[in-house]
């Protein structure tokens, strides 16, 4: 006869549930909480006028005939970002003391969609406004056809782009690959570039294609905001309306597979402080880089050591970095979306999110941020923004394709 143990009188025990636990990912958003925020960005577009040249004439010996300076009309419009939110009501009231579940489900959901929000906003901030995520190779997919596995290229792949559950569309908007058709990662694999899809909706079959194809972050081809690596890799075209060019160009350095050293650091500081005359007062750069940057300074770090411990045992941590300009120290920071071969000199005064009032926030105009769904037995609620980054190129600084 078997004993009496948990196994064979499973059914009598109860089962202990600690509390939530931790997120297991980097939410960290430097960038979006350093940067200007304005809230009245009212009116179709808003234009503000760049001065690009000195005004009058100079000379020596006579008197010289006068100019009239050169002004250009920065453009901003605002583009729309969202994040949905959507919970059954049934769930609503299964969580509404601790006994039913771990979190109260309307406050767990809300919580969840503004971190999402913060997080497409950095990854925004960061890209060029196309909203790509990154490129597949040649051979695009492999698998069955409703769970295709793709390879991202490795000059387009940025791990932080890519997270579990995110809705995704292929290639352009006017292909069969992405009118109608929406696929889910399931899987992300940083050290093979690998992700692994799941059918949404639609009926393409990707497998076997041997084209490469842009993925985009769902409905936002060419809808995003501007972002760094777009406003600041310009050499052509245009920015705001302007046409790029020497008075409104970024700092632009390729290291040409280099490595990182102190005086590529310098000469985009000193770069951007010469074009313009303003010093750049923020560093952001990868974790490959910034580990780079750390190994370089070891003989520089600041220690803090407490002998006089009970357990006369020092405490030692690393202080921070920062980098000497003309103005000063700087900070250097690290994010997750700046690619692993950059480092950005940046002026965060010359950086502003104008907002138009209200946002961003929850959509409450019919008096509740809870909607309900159509035929369904379910509620929506959507954080939404209407805003534009404004980045001003020529106080601004890249360092690229370094080893």
């Amino acid at each position: 006869m078997p004993s009496f143990n948990l196994t064979t009188a499973t059914n009598l025990f109860k089962i202990k549930y600690g509390k939530l636990s931790e997120q297991t990912y980097n939410s960290a958003n430097v960038l979006l909480g350093r940067v200007k925020k304005e809230y009245n960005f009212t009116g179709r577009r808003m234009d503000v006028s760049v001065p690009t040249s000195f005004s009058g004439g100079v000379g020596s010996g006579a008197l010289p005939t006068a100019n009239s300076a050169a002004y250009e009309m920065a453009q901003i419009t605002a583009k729309k970002v969202y994040s949905v939110i959507e919970v059954d009501r049934e769930a609503i009231q299964a969580s509404e003391n601790d006994e039913g579940a771990f979190v109260r489900m309307t406050k767990e959901t809300v919580k969840k969609g503004v971190e999402s929000f913060n997080r497409n906003v950095s990854r925004i901030l960061f890209n060029d406004g196309t909203g790509s995520l990154g490129v597949s190779t040649a051979a695009i997919a492999t698998g069955t056809a409703a769970a295709p596995v793709i390879i991202i290229s490795t000059a387009t792949f940025k791990a932080a782009n890519f997270e579990e559950k995110d809705y995704v569309n292929i290639g352009t908007a006017t292909n069969v690959y992405n009118v109608g058709n929406v696929w889910e990662i399931t899987a992300v694999a940083p050290g093979t570039r690998t992700i692994t899809l799941a059918r949404i909706s639609g009926s393409v079959d990707l497998t076997g294609d041997a084209g490469a194809k842009t993925v985009t972050m769902q409905n936002s081809q060419n809808l995003d905001p501007a972002g760094l690596k777009g406003v600041l890799d310009a050499t052509s075209g245009s920015q705001y309306g302007i046409t790029v060019g020497r008075r409104w160009q970024a700092f632009q350095k390729a290291a040409g597979s280099a490595g990182l050293t102190t005086d590529l650091m310098n000469e985009c500081m000193l770069g951007v402080e010469q074009q313009c005359g303003k010093v750049p007062n923020l560093i952001i750069t990868s974790y490959s880089q910034y580990r780079k940057l750390l190994n370089q300074l070891e003989d520089q770090k600041q220690y803090l050591v407490e002998p006089r411990s009970p357990e006369l045992k020092g405490k030692v941590s690393f202080r921070g970095v920062e980098f000497m300009s003309n103005a000063g120290p700087v900070g250097v920071f690290v994010d997750r979306f700046v690619e692993d071969d950059r480092m950005y000199f940046l002026n965060d005064n010359y950086i502003t999110l104008y907002h138009r009032p209200g946002s961003p926030g929850w959509a409450d105009d019919d008096g509740t941020v809870f909607l309900r769904k159509a035929a369904s037995d379910e509620f929506q609620a959507r954080y939404v923004s209407y805003f534009e980054s404004y980045i001003v190129p020529p106080f601004q600084g890249v360092l690229s394709g370094l080893a």
